[in-house]
């Protein structure tokens, strides 16, 4: 496993991990959501975050961004999840920081159990203006040792 920072070249590939993701672990949003986002995530938010890529020996196959402490994003190829590589980023990124927020859909269980397994807290409840989607605030903190 290979982490390094994301090269220019390689956001395309991003988006498409991001969308076949966001397709599948949000099957409960419209389609429709996650294509109109498409251009914004490779022209704004990728270029705008802290990115970090993991590859195996033949390509990348996902990444998480960064906005400080806040975990944007972090997604894994489909057809790579369960091998370890979204754990091998968190825990990249948790050598990094003191303190990591994130906010995840309570919809998508298979998520939040993965953040609650790595150490992360429930800390509020929100809903998610653009979806109207419950979501969970999340954080873990370096200093409980998680």
């Amino acid at each position: 496993m290979n982490i390094r920072p994301n090269e220019n070249t390689e956001v395309d590939r991003l988006v498409e991990i991001w969308y076949k993701g966001s397709l599948i672990a949000h099957d409960f949003i419209d389609k429709n959501y996650w294509t109109s986002q498409q251009r914004e995530m490779a022209e704004k938010y990728i270029p705008m975050s802290e990115t970090y890529v993991v590859s195996n020996e033949k390509a990348v196959v996902g990444f998480v961004s960064m906005m400080d402490n806040y975990l944007a994003a972090l997604f894994i190829d489909v057809k790579h999840q369960g091998e370890g590589y979204g754990k091998g980023l968190l825990d990249f990124i948790k050598t990094k920081r003191e303190n990591i927020q994130l906010k995840v859909y309570k919809k998508n269980k298979k998520a939040v159990d993965f953040y609650l397994k790595n150490g992360f807290e429930i800390k509020e409840e929100t809903v998610d203006e653009e979806t109207s989607e419950e979501e969970f605030l999340m954080e873990w903190e370096k200093s409980k040792g998680r």
